[in-house]
C-alpha cells in the first residue's frame, strides 16, 4: 500500500480541497500518512496571494525533495496556476498541475510511477467552464465542517491575484450539495460552513443562490447550524438577506470583506461598492438579525492611500463596530494592476498604519466580548484545554469556555446553553444551564 503525505496552503477553500483529494487517493487504496519522510507519494497544495505564499511553497518543495529524495512530488494549487511559465521550470516536484483539474491528481501520480517522466499539465481556464465537484467521502475530526460550494471570481480587484488562479465564477450543482450535507449529517457532525472564493456568486451560473445553499443544508436531519464564510457586500439584496433570517439553524455572523473604509481607496482597490453602501447592507442586516456580529478584513497601506484616506478607513470600522476584525498591510503582487500603481506606501508607514488600525480592533473586539455578559447562548462545544476548560464555539463565532469540573466527562459536539459571565481578551466565559440540546 503507498502512502501520501499532504502538504497544504492558504485559505478554508485550499484545506476543503486537500481533504476531497484525500478521499480520492483512500478510495483507490492509499494510506494517508501524517510524515513525509517515509511517504511514497507528497502533494503540496499551493497558494498565490501573496509573493511570501509562493516562497513558502517553494522552500516547503525544497525541503520535502530533500527529506525524501525518493517520494513522487506533486505541486498543486493556485501558484502554478496563476505562474505555470515559472513553475512548469520547477525540478523539486515531479507532477506540476493547477486548480482545474486536481480529479486528475491520482491519475498523473500513476502515470509517473509508470513512466517515470516529468508531468506538467496545467490547463487555463476559459469561460463557460463547469464546476469540477470533488467531494469529501470521510472527514476530519471537527464538529464542523467546511464546504466549498462555489469557485472562481468575476471581480478583478486591482489587488488581487486570484481570477488568475481560480478563474471565473462556478457553482456547485445543488443535488451534489445534498448529498454531500447527507454524509457530513451521518458522519456526526453539526455544522456546516459554506465556502467558497467569491462565496455570494453562488448560484449566477446555475440559477440558483446563496439561500438555496443554506436551506439545503438547514434542511437536512442532523445539521443544527449553517455558517456562512467570507461575502462580497454588494451581492447580499434584500430578498436573500429575507430567506436567510427565515432559516433558525443560519449563524449570525457575517463575515463582510470590507477592504477599507475610504471610498476613494476602494475605487482604487476597483471594488463594487462605497463605504455607505456597506453600511447600509450591515443596517439590512441587523434590522433581520438584530444580535448578529460583523466581522471582516481590512488592509492598510494601499498604494496612493493617503494620511486622510486612512484615517476615514479607520473612524468608519469604528462606526460599524466589528465584532472582529483581520488586519493586513497590503503587499505587491506581480501580476496586478495594483502592483504597477505609483504612490507605493514605505513599509514603515505600512507597519504604522497596521498598529492603529490593529489597537481598535482589538478594542472592539473586547468592546463586544463585553456586551454579551449576561446573555445565554447556545455552545456547540469542541474539545477540552488540558483539565481546566471545556471549549465551545456560540452561534456569533465567539469562542466560548466553561470550568472543566469533570476531566474525565467529554463535551465534544454537544449543544449546551451557556449563561454568559465574564470576557477575555479574545472569549467569554460562563456557566452551563439546562441539558443538552
Amino acid at each position: 500500500m503507498y502512502k501520501v503525505f499532504f502538504k497544504t496552503f492558504g485559505c478554508k477553500v485550499s484545506y476543503y480541497e486537500t481533504e476531497c483529494m484525500k478521499s480520492v487517493f483512500r478510495n483507490a487504496g492509499y494510506e494517508i500518512s501524517d510524515s513525509s519522510e517515509t511517504a511514497d507519494v507528497i502533494v503540496v497544495n499551493s497558494c498565490t496571494v501573496t509573493s511570501s505564499g509562493d516562497s513558502r511553497t517553494l522552500s516547503a518543495l525544497r525541503k520535502l525533495r530533500s527529506e525524501n529524495p525518493s517520494a513522487v512530488i506533486a505541486l498543486t494549487g493556485c501558484y502554478p496556476q496563476a505562474f505555470s511559465e515559472e513553475a512548469s521550470k520547477l525540478t523539486t516536484a515531479d507532477i506540476i498541475t493547477g486548480t482545474k483539474n486536481r480529479g486528475e491528481l491520482l491519475w498523473l501520480v500513476e502515470e509517473f510511477m509508470s513512466k517515470r517522466q516529468h508531468i506538467v499539465q496545467i490547463p487555463e481556464y476559459s469561460s463557460g467552464d463547469s464546476y469540477e465537484s470533488l467531494t469529501c467521502t470521510q472527514f476530519d475530526d471537527n464538529t464542523r465542517a467546511f464546504v466549498k460550494i462555489q469557485d472562481g471570481c468575476n471581480q478583478f480587484c486591482s489587488y488581487c491575484i486570484i481570477p488568475y488562479a481560480r478563474g471565473r465564477c462556478r457553482s456547485k450543482p445543488v443535488e451534489v450539495l445534498k448529498n454531500e450535507a447527507a454524509l457530513i449529517a451521518q458522519s456526526g457532525k453539526r455544522e456546516i460552513v459554506l465556502s467558497g472564493i467569491n462565496l455570494a456568486f453562488f448560484g449566477r451560473d446555475t440559477g440558483s443562490d446563496l439561500a438555496e445553499a443554506a436551506e439545503i443544508c438547514a434542511g437536512t436531519e442532523g445539521i443544527d447550524r449553517v455558517r456562512l464564510g467570507s461575502l462580497e457586500p454588494e451581492m447580499m439584496s434584500d430578498s436573500l438577506l429575507d430567506r436567510l433570517a427565515a432559516l433558525p439553524e443560519l449563524c449570525p455572523q457575517f463575515h463582510l470583506s470590507l477592504q477599507s473604509g475610504c471610498t476613494e481607496t476602494l475605487r482604487a482597490m476597483n471594488r463594487k461598492y462605497t463605504a455607505e453602501d456597506f453600511l447600509l447592507l450591515t443596517e439590512r442586516i441587523r434590522d433581520r438579525f438584530p444580535d448578529c456580529a460583523f466581522t471582516t478584513d481590512i488592509m492598510v497601506g494601499f498604494p496612493g492611500e493617503t494620511e486622510e484616506n486612512f484615517a476615514e478607513s479607520l473612524e468608519f470600522v469604528q462606526k460599524i463596530g466589528f465584532s472582529k476584525i483581520h488586519v493586513f498591510r497590503y503587499s505587491r503582487r506581480r501580476g496586478t494592476a495594483a502592483d504597477r500603481m505609483k504612490n507605493q506606501i514605505p513599509e514603515s508607514v505600512k507597519s504604522q498604519r497596521w498598529h492603529r488600525m490593529n489597537d481598535a480592533a482589538a478594542g472592539m473586539r473586547a468592546e463586544y466580548l463585553r456586551s454579551l455578559a449576561g446573555r445565554t447562548v447556545p455552545v456547540l462545544f469542541e474539545r477540552e484545554n488540558c483539565t481546566d476548560f471545556h471549549h465551545g464555539y456560540a452561534p456569533d463565532y465567539t469562542l466560548v469556555k466553561i470550568p472543566c469540573e469533570n476531566p474525565k466527562k467529554s463535551l465534544r459536539n454537544e449543544i449546551f446553553c451557556v449563561k454568559i459571565e465574564e470576557s477575555e481578551p479574545d472569549c467569554c466565559i460562563g456557566r452551563i444551564i439546562g441539558e443538552a440540546l
